[in-house]
């Protein structure tokens, strides 16, 4: 199949999506010459994108018809699901040559269904969920997890290169899904260590600035430490990356196991604590909210 090559200041781009990650992975776009035509079911969060010259149009159909490749972002499998498969979504409005690419973390199952869809218009698709949470998407310095074809990640790379430092093609449709649910199954239990073990510290009466200057140069160091850390010790719950959709890919997760007949009993804990988290109100908070549940359930109180 022949497809566009994405090339700046020739190639307008189609984004779906102007949420906590997404407007700034689209900002990086534009900042590389590429000019864009934006849709968000909430207009206002697509306004800074607007402000630097972005088109709004008013479908994701809208906007296939007025791009040469289309990028999504957005919540929900549903949500992927209406906006590339809907009578007014992505593929309804697509021509021969383009890549459509959904960055969402979302079903593989459905990621090779649009894959299938979108071949039989010659439209090739792509699933390219990334990782980082709202810091590496402001960087430009998320991992981005490819599944499809070897011709399309190469001629969306260059627009890929703008958001992203590790940019890796695991395989075949669905792959870029199942490589990210890799790494949410990891980020589970780290985080929930990450909470217990500054929970402890507090308890045990220690400074926990200095308690993390010590774990983090060793064993114990993560990614996870590096980024929540200090989020935690300033309390600041705010989403870079919300509770409800960590849910959401921790369901996609175990759904997958079992469809594989693995037993993953550290993921099933790791989703029964943050239900915890939304049942006392957090769904919308960040992922490191998870330490307001357990201190509920310790009877700790902390202002």
């Amino acid at each position: 199949m022949n497809v566009n090559v994405a090339q700046p200041g020739k190639t307008r781009i189609g984004w779906i999506g102007t949420g906590v990650m997404g407007r700034w992975m689209c900002q990086h776009v534009m900042n590389k010459g590429y000019k864009a035509v934006v849709y968000n079911r909430s207009v206002e969060k697509a306004q800074p994108l607007l402000d630097q010259g972005a088109q709004l149009a008013a479908s994701p159909k809208e906007v296939a018809e007025q791009s040469d490749m289309v990028f999504a972002i957005v919540g929900y499998p549903k949500d992927v699901r209406e906006v590339f498969l809907g009578p007014q979504g992505v593929l309804a409005g697509s021509r021969a040559g383009m890549v459509v690419v959904d960055m969402t973390t979302s079903e593989p199952s459905l990621a090779v269904e649009i894959y299938e869809a979108a071949k039989a218009r010659g439209v090739a698709a792509l699933d390219a969920p990334v990782s980082g949470g709202d810091l590496g998407a402001r960087n430009a310095t998320l991992s981005i997890m490819i599944g499809g074809d070897a011709e399309a990640v190469a001629a969306v790379r260059p627009v890929l290169e703008a958001m992203g430092k590790t940019i890796v093609h695991q395989g075949p449709a669905g792959a870029g899904q199942h490589t990210k649910m890799v790494n949410q199954i990891l980020i589970s239990s780290t985080m929930i260590a990450l909470c217990e073990g500054l929970l402890y510290a507090y308890k045990a009466g220690l400074n926990l600035e200095t308690v993390l200057q010590s774990v983090s140069v060793g064993a114990a160091g993560s990614r996870s430490l590096d980024l929540y850390g200090p989020r935690l010790l300033k309390r600041d719950f705010e989403p870079g990356f919300y509770v409800e959709h960590f849910i959401k890919d921790m369901g996609i997760a175990l759904a997958e196991a079992e469809r594989m007949n693995l037993c993953l009993p550290g993921l099933a804990l790791a989703k029964q604590l943050y239900e915890a988290v939304r049942a006392h109100g957090y769904g919308r908070k960040g992922t490191q909210a998870l330490l307001l549940a357990l201190e509920k359930i310790n009877n700790v109180q902390r202002s």
